[in-house]
C-alpha cells in the first residue's frame, strides 16, 4: 500500500472560516504576532496572550470540519494516510472521528485544545472548554500555558515529521505558504521519486525547490476533493 503524506497549512482550515495571521481583517487585525505569539509576550503581557489563545479557541469550537478535511480522511479508504499539519486546530481529528475513522496526524506547532506546563514542555493536558484562566497551574505548580509553538521558539515534532516525509510515496501539499520554517523545509527531504502535488490558489515559494510539483490552483475545499478522486480511481 502506497503512502501518501498530506503537510497541510492555514488555508486549510480558513476554508472553515478559522482566522489567519495574514488575514487583513477578523481576529488577527486586533493582534499584532509580537504580542500575542512569542515567549517574550507570554511573560510581559500573559492577560493578553492567555485571552488571545481563548479567542481563538471559542472561534475554533464554533466551526467545522470542511469538504477538504473530510476528503483527506476518504483518501485513507485506499491509501496509508499520514498527516503532518501546521495548524493548532483539531479539525483533522474531528473529521475523521465524524467519519470513524483512525487518522494519523502530527501536529508541527501545537494544540489549541491543550495546555502546557510552564516548565515542563511534556507537562501537556487538555482544556474543557474554551476558557483558560489567567492564573490556571499545572500539577507541578507552574502556570499554564497554551500548548502551542511560539515564534522563536524550537519545534520539538520536527524530527518526527522529517521521518514521516521521508516514507512518502505521495507528498502533498496544501493550503500552506511554504514561508515558516523549518516547517517549510520538510519538501526538500523526500525521496526523488516522490509524487508531489500542491493544492493551493497561489503560488507559494518554491525558490530552491528543485521538484516536479503537479500544482492544482484552488482552495483545498474545492482542490483536494478533486485530487483525492482522481488518486482513488488509479
Amino acid at each position: 500500500m502506497k503512502k501518501i503524506v498530506l503537510f497541510t497549512g492555514a488555508g486549510v482550515s480558513a476554508d472553515s472560516g478559522i482566522s489567519t495571521f495574514r488575514d487583513s481583517d477578523g481576529l488577527w487585525a486586533n493582534y499584532r504576532i509580537e504580542d500575542v505569539c512569542t515567549p517574550e509576550a507570554l511573560e510581559k503581557n500573559r492577560d493578553t496572550v492567555i485571552e488571545f489563545y481563548n479567542i481563538r479557541r471559542k472561534e475554533l469550537l464554533n466551526t467545522n470540519p470542511n469538504d477538504g478535511h473530510f476528503a483527506i480522511v476518504e483518501l485513507a479508504e485506499k491509501y496509508d494516510v499520514e498527516v503532518v499539519t501546521q495548524n493548532i486546530d483539531d479539525l483533522h481529528e474531528r473529521a475523521a472521528n465524524e467519519m470513524g475513522k483512525d487518522m494519523k496526524i502530527t501536529h508541527l506547532h501545537g494544540e489549541l485544545r491543550k495546555l502546557r506546563s510552564s516548565i515542563n514542555a511534556k507537562g501537556i493536558v487538555p482544556i474543557e472548554g474554551w476558557e483558560q484562566a489567567i492564573d490556571s497551574k499545572h500539577e507541578d505548580g507552574s502556570l499554564l500555558r497554551p500548548f502551542v509553538v511560539f515564534f522563536g521558539e524550537s519545534v520539538p515534532m520536527f524530527d518526527v515529521a522529517l521521518d514521516i516525509v521521508q516514507k512518502a510515496d505521495i507528498l502533498i501539499i496544501v493550503g500552506t505558504s511554504l514561508a515558516v520554517y523549518p516547517a517549510a523545509s520538510l519538501i526538500q527531504y523526500v525521496k526523488n521519486d516522490v509524487e508531489i502535488y500542491l493544492v493551493d490558489p497561489n503560488t507559494p515559494n518554491l525558490v530552491g525547490i528543485n521538484k516536479k510539483i503537479k500544482h492544482i490552483k484552488e482552495n483545498s475545499v474545492v482542490g483536494l476533493p478533486q485530487l483525492v478522486a482522481e488518486l482513488i480511481s488509479k
